[in-house]
């Protein structure tokens, strides 16, 4: 009897024992849970850094926008390095931690502006010409599928930075605080719809018009007051989505123009009415146009990678109407051309060469593959080309053969090689995904 009654002790000593263990145990679960997501949520916001220094001394005298002051790759520097010691120019800072994102640096007011996607959210980083972080701002949920994070450079124009998302959401920020003034968007305000790998449209400003494409059947470009976010003028034009193009800006013809690439097409509208001007039939396999149209002396040049080949139209009956110039094969995928001389030097996609073609006449000049796909922009006449195998080159143009001077891998950072490189002051800035690099190109 006694075993008997020690063993039902024993039994009711485990049995009490196990429940309190349970009960601590699902208590402190319950604790996790719920002061662990708090923390975390505090983490999250704490993420957000003003520095001390971030509202002092900013005097607004610039603005920035994609690929340089005509959007066209062409970076008005003067006394750069005609080679890099070592084959490197000297690294001024570098960055680590801005998340994925194909965004370039937009330069201007002595800051730098950047966005990275950071877990579900898209951030703006602000930074000194020194690389000390100067703020660091939660904009708004992000795409994170199929190359997540932003793709739309930062457009700083007259004390106003207007970012847009992979999600078609435009936001208009004030530069010296950082406070949204309006958001938009586009294709919820525009009957627009998002393309396969996310809008990757860097907005256009001219004036007091900030240009669109939500590429809706009813709305598909749209031009909006820069200030309030207000609609000025919608035109339907052909109805068809928008295509990863930003579009470029064309002065002096009977109307200003604003000229893009649609799915099927390149089209031009009157910046003032939105009237439509002309479109041109424009197509490859997958409808992907992501090229700015490079414009110089009366005529527009597009290039379509997977085989979507390039096109010379050249301005007809005072802008309101194109007519072809020249085809070929050349089939840039996203890195831009630039025109120096009477040349334009680009890369292209399936094809894998990088060629060097007459403006006018579309002869192709040379032809190299000692070069692998990239994106290029140009200074002082020299041309600044970042391949997406990771190596920066710099390169003497010629239109025999492409003499590449130096080079060196980029090391740092996450991801693919695709953001555009950008020249300010004496600086090339990389980006590769997580990563920010700033160069010394000075003589």
């Amino acid at each position: 009897m006694k075993i008997k009654s020690k063993v039902k002790k024993w039994i009711l000593i485990i049995f009490i024992t196990t429940v309190a263990l349970i009960t601590v145990a699902l208590g402190g679960v319950m604790y996790l849970f719920h002061f662990g997501v708090t923390k975390r949520v505090r983490l999250e916001a704490a993420d957000e850094y003003f520095s001390r220094e971030f509202q002092n001394n900013l005097v607004i005298t610039e603005n920035s926008q994609w690929r340089g002051d005509g959007r066209n790759g062409v970076y008005h520097e003067t006394d750069l390095l005609k080679t890099w010691r070592n084959n490197t120019p000297d690294l001024l800072w570098t960055y680590e931690g801005l998340g994925n994102g194909y965004t370039s640096a937009a330069v201007a007011n002595e800051r730098l502006y950047i966005t990275g996607l950071l877990g579900e959210r898209v951030f703006l980083f602000v930074f000194d010409l020194n690389g000390v972080l100067l703020a660091k701002k939660d904009v708004c949920y992000e795409r994170t599928t199929a190359y997540p994070g932003p793709r739309s450079t930062v457009c700083v124009n007259d004390g106003k930075l207007y970012i847009y998302t992979a999600l078609g959401k435009l936001h208009c920020l004030d530069e010296a605080t950082l406070e949204t003034v309006w958001t938009k968007h586009l294709f919820e305000d525009f009957d627009g719809a998002n393309i396969r790998w996310g809008t990757a449209e860097s907005p256009l400003i001219v004036g007091d018009k900030i240009f669109m494409t939500p590429g809706g059947a009813t709305h598909n470009i749209v031009a909006l007051n820069k200030h309030t976010g207000a609609l000025i003028w919608s035109a339907s034009g052909l109805g068809t989505p928008s295509s990863y193009c930003s579009p470029q800006f064309i002065d002096g013809y009977a109307a200003p123009m604003v000229v893009t690439n649609t799915h099927e097409h390149i089209i031009a509208f009157d910046a003032d009415t939105g009237e439509m001007l002309w479109a041109h039939p424009q197509t490859a396999q997958f409808n992907i146009h992501p090229n700015t149209p490079l414009y110089a002396n009366g005529m527009i040049f597009s290039s379509t990678g997977d085989r979507g080949g390039a096109v010379m139209l050249r301005l007809t009956n005072n802008g309101r109407a194109v007519e072809v110039a020249w085809r070929n094969d050349i089939d840039c995928q996203m890195g831009g051309a630039v025109k120096v001389g009477n040349y334009l030097y680009v890369s292209g996609h399936k094809n894998r060469f990088w060629f060097c073609v007459d403006w006018y006449t579309g002869e192709i000049m040379s032809q190299d593959r000692a070069l692998a796909c990239s994106n290029v922009i140009t200074a002082d006449d020299m041309l600044y080309v970042y391949t997406e195998r990771g190596d920066m080159h710099l390169v003497k143009p010629n239109s025999a053969q492409l003499e590449i001077v130096s080079t060196f891998p980029v090391t740092l950072g996450t991801g693919e090689h695709f953001a555009h490189t950008v020249i300010h002051n004496g600086v090339l800035y990389v980006r590769q995904g997580d990563a920010l690099m700033a160069y010394s190109i000075k003589l």
